[in-house]
């Protein structure tokens, strides 16, 4: 709807528009059947987090904004929703070496989002549940080379442009 149709609108209608649209971003999304373990649930829990159990494991890649390579092949990533409560994250690429790969998911926007990672064939290789007010963690094994998708699987959210490349090498 064009903004010169919405002005048009009795203030009752756009009023409704409106609680109709923030309802239905509000409540898609929080049913999550995927298998993974949460690092943290606590809204003040600060962005650096303890060793957390893995929160899946895959044959799969996962990517990183800060990707650092340990011994025995595992990296370690972190991302971040836009804590404005903007459907993005805080980087569209990510990468990692092949192997053990770790995402640290932070959420302290007020919309509740997750992080799924999707091979090139559009495979799910792993994702973390979806949440608010915290963070959780996506361990996925084995991780192949090659170049793979992370989106918040959310509806609406990905086709809003809640999605980016992770480069495994």
């Amino acid at each position: 709807m064009t903004t010169k149709a919405l002005a048009r609108l009795p203030r009752t209608a756009q009023a409704s528009l409106l609680a109709v649209s923030l309802l239905a971003l509000a409540g898609c999304g929080s049913s999550s059947n995927s298998s993974s373990s949460s690092a943290s649930s606590a809204p003040a829990a600060p962005a650096q987090t303890t060793q957390a159990a893995p929160a899946e494991s895959s044959t799969s890649t996962s990517g990183s904004s800060s990707g650092s390579s340990a011994a025995g092949g595992s990296s370690k990533l972190s991302l971040e929703a836009n804590s404005g409560g903007q459907l993005a994250y805080n980087t569209k690429s990510l990468s990692a070496s092949a192997g053990n790969v770790t995402i640290d998911f932070t959420n302290n926007s007020p919309v509740e989002h997750d992080v799924t990672v999707e091979s090139s064939g559009g495979q799910k290789v792993g994702a973390t549940p979806t949440f608010t007010g915290g963070s959780k963690t996506l361990t996925l094994s084995n991780l192949k080379p090659g170049t793979y998708k992370f989106f918040c699987s959310v509806p609406g959210h990905r086709q809003a442009g809640m999605e980016g490349t992770l480069v495994v090498k």
